[in-house]
């Protein structure tokens, strides 16, 4: 195992003679560090038991997610075929321990959260319940030159060795090569195609193929430094892609790699699949890939000539340090100078009689503008002032008022937003006429912030919507008769634009009254619990200090706003990733995500059923053939929907039936904050777990038959 062992538990059937109660043991609990595995030793060789929940979600170091809601029934299904044929090697034995019954009713839509690793693979989970449950896992090792063997089974079983150890488990926190790490996933989930980015410049699309296959991926490399002259890259070296056909077995298969030079970090990615184009971002500069036709249609170098920091690389830290400190420090100056600039003049007597005038004036106006802390604009000189932050397709008026036409949008550091008209032949045309891009529009903020977010309003300033959603009768056509809006989130402020003249017409400064930053913003969609064709469209906002706050669209109001992550866990904010219908994921822990939901409609909550002793015997588990050898399992599975009898006459009495995430009026205030979202259990619901527990605890030594109540530990000795 990858972790190290803390406890070990066998599972037998129960008899009548106490002597011989572990005669017949038919399952070994290993409770581990970092997981927990269970092993069938009824089948030959051994094999490990699925995990029904439990999941180790960091078995290699999460780097990225992304999350896709309702995802249709067909590649549901297609996903998970591809992931059944990659757990052959687990038993067919059902889950032994038993954990009471789950009373949560069936997911309304099947959701999925994919997870970047720092192995190089993407993780694809079921997100629709209470539980993660690993779907499918895809590996891009294959695609490269590493010292890992891509054919070697993980599960092989030496014949010459002795003892004859294999791995269990899938803990594995160790990567060959840090240059494999994924950074950036898209996911369309009508065709079918996903991209996926890496630490090294590497962008890979795939496709999803039901039947393995062997072909080679055509490699295109991309230049964003092709104008650029005396510069020199400091920093890791590329991936070496493998040549000729590789294998891939049945799943998301790569058949283009884009190679981008410099290899440093892709730090945004943009999959449109209706127009099969893929856009990505780096330190560097931007470009646009035609992945049906496999050729690049264009590259953008956003590096400012004084930012050598851009070409270090993430190894080379000591002058980027010296650099930021000199920086800061000149910015302490101009701050002070600039203070001492405004302090007004004159004798006390005259200040004072002029602030009485000031205050006299000021009351006398019905509406009172906010206190707005003052906010420098940010020097040109910034270190990273080309990294590009987001990319964004979009169907709308960029050159004139009477044509619409697709364009490409991106937004840097620097903030500074650029904007390409693109020219995409029709389908009866794609494969034979080429894509063209022009630069249409360049923006440059003047405080200069990081852009975070772009997003264009139809004429009823309704977000455009998803790629091949309208194809499929999913979404209402976009007003294209109005005119349409450009909303652009940075750091600092809310902004939107009129096009295609491109006029400023609104604003809301975030860190001007709040001294706040946007540190992730995602367009949500509330529906109405008692309207089903009722709903609107804002603006989910998470800020530096942890606080999630919801903004109204095209109107920029402020609606509500929460306390969620503390402003001390710079990882867990940096992890949050926000759902299309108002709900969250981030990272409490490497091994951990906790969900928050900002709508009402959309709430996910674990609700279970616990019983209390009961003169149930232990049974023997079934081995997924329907037929069982020993008694009649008790216990329900923990994602089994619904309360089920279990075929006992006597009903068991609960002791505990409670939704772990409620609201804090009932439960109490998290870490004594108001306002928090999301939660687990909290005050008195932990002492009446607790006194349960002692409950079960002191019945528990006459009769091994007892149930073992949720929250237990594992032991040597048994179960606590």
């Amino acid at each position: 195992m990858g972790t190290s062992l803390l406890g070990v538990l066998l599972r037998a059937l129960e008899s009548e003679k106490r002597r011989s109660a572990f005669d017949d043991p038919y399952a070994l609990v290993v409770l581990a560090e970092e997981e927990l595995v269970v092993i069938d030793l009824q089948t030959p060789g051994w094999p490990p038991v699925q995990a029904p929940y439990l999941a180790s979600l960091h078995c290699s170091a999460i780097t990225c997610s992304h999350h896709v809601s309702n995802i249709p029934l067909k590649l549901w299904e297609r996903i998970m075929a591809a992931g059944s044929r990659q757990n052959t090697h687990f038993s067919s034995m059902e889950w032994p321990i038993d954990g009471g019954t789950s009373l949560a009713p069936p997911p309304p839509q099947r959701d999925l959260l994919l997870t970047g690793h720092e192995d190089g693979t993407v993780r694809f989970w079921d997100a629709s319940g209470v539980c993660l449950r690993l779907l499918y896992r895809l590996s891009t090792v294959r695609v490269f030159l590493t010292d890992t063997d891509p054919n070697d089974s993980l599960h092989a079983q030496g014949e010459e060795e002795w003892p004859p150890l294999r791995k269990v488990g899938s803990f594995d926190p160790y990567s060959d090569d840090p240059r494999l790490g994924i950074q950036k996933i898209f996911l369309c989930k009508y065709s079918g195609y996903l991209a996926v980015a890496g630490t090294a410049g590497q962008v890979l699309v795939l496709e999803l193929n039901d039947e393995a296959a062997e072909h080679a991926v055509e490699q295109v490399e991309a230049d964003l430094l092709q104008d650029q002259e005396g510069y020199r890259w400091k920093g890791h070296e590329r991936l070496a892609a493998r040549p000729g056909p590789v294998q891939f077995e049945p799943g998301f298969q790569p058949f283009v790699l884009v190679q981008c030079q410099p290899p440093a970090v892709v730090t945004s990615l943009a999959l449109h699949s209706e127009w099969r184009l893929v856009a990505f971002g780096t330190s560097h500069g931007f470009g646009l890939f035609d992945h049906q036709q496999r050729r690049q249609v264009f590259v953008k170098c956003t590096l400012h000539p004084s930012d050598q920091l851009a070409l270090e690389g993430p190894l080379s830290r000591v002058k980027s340090l010296k650099k930021s400190l000199r920086q800061s420090f000149r910015r302490m100056r101009r701050s002070r100078v600039s203070s001492r600039k405004r302090r007004p003049a004159g004798t006390p007597g005259e200040v004072q009689a002029a602030g009485t005038r000031a205050e006299r004036t000021g009351l006398q106006n019905v509406e009172l503008a906010p206190v707005q802390r003052k906010i420098e604009a940010r020097s040109a000189e910034d270190s990273f002032t080309g990294f590009v932050r987001t990319l964004y397709f979009a169907d709308t008026y960029l050159r004139d008022s009477s044509r619409h036409c697709p364009s490409l949008w991106a937004g840097t550091n620097g903030g500074t937003v650029y904007a390409f008209s693109l020219r995409v032949p029709p389908a009866e045309r794609r494969m034979d006429e080429l894509v063209r891009a022009e630069q249409a529009k360049e923006i440059q903020l003047m405080h200069r912030a990081p852009v975070v977010g772009i997003l264009v309003l139809d004429g009823h300033s309704v977000p455009l919507p998803e790629p091949l959603e309208v194809a499929h009768d999913l979404s209402k056509s976009p007003d294209m008769q109005g005119s349409h809006q450009l909303l652009v989130v940075s750091e600092e402020q809310f902004k939107v634009f009129t096009l295609p003249k491109v006029s400023a017409k609104l604003k809301l400064k975030l860190t001007a009254l709040e001294g706040s930053r946007v540190r992730r913003v995602s367009v949500a969609h509330f529906g109405s619990c008692r309207a089903e064709d009722y709903g609107e469209h804002h603006l989910a906002v998470l800020t530096n200090l942890g606080d999630i706050q919801v903004v109204s669209m095209p109107l920029l109001k402020p609606q509500v706003r929460y306390s969620c992550i503390r402003r001390e866990d710079v990882s867990g904010i940096a992890s949050c990733v926000f759902t299309k219908y108002g709900q969250g994921f981030y990272l409490i822990s490497p091994s951990e995500f906790e969900r928050f939901s900002l709508s009402t409609k959309w709430l996910v909550e674990p609700r279970c059923l616990v019983e209390s002793a009961s003169t149930k015997n232990h049974s023997r588990p079934s081995h997924g053939d329907g037929n069982s050898v020993g008694p009649q399992r008790a216990v329900g599975r923990a994602r089994s929907t619904g309360s089920q009898s279990d075929g006992d006459e006597r009903k068991p009495s609960p002791v505990m039936e409670h939704a772990l995430l409620s609201d804090e009026r009932e439960w109490g205030p998290r870490d004594g904050k108001k306002g928090t979202v999301g939660g687990a259990l909290r005050g008195g619901v932990l002492k009446e777990i607790q006194s349960t527990l002692e409950g079960d605890r002191g019945s528990y030594g006459n009769c091994h038959s007892h149930r073992v109540a949720v929250g237990s530990s594992i032991s040597n000795g048994g179960a606590e």
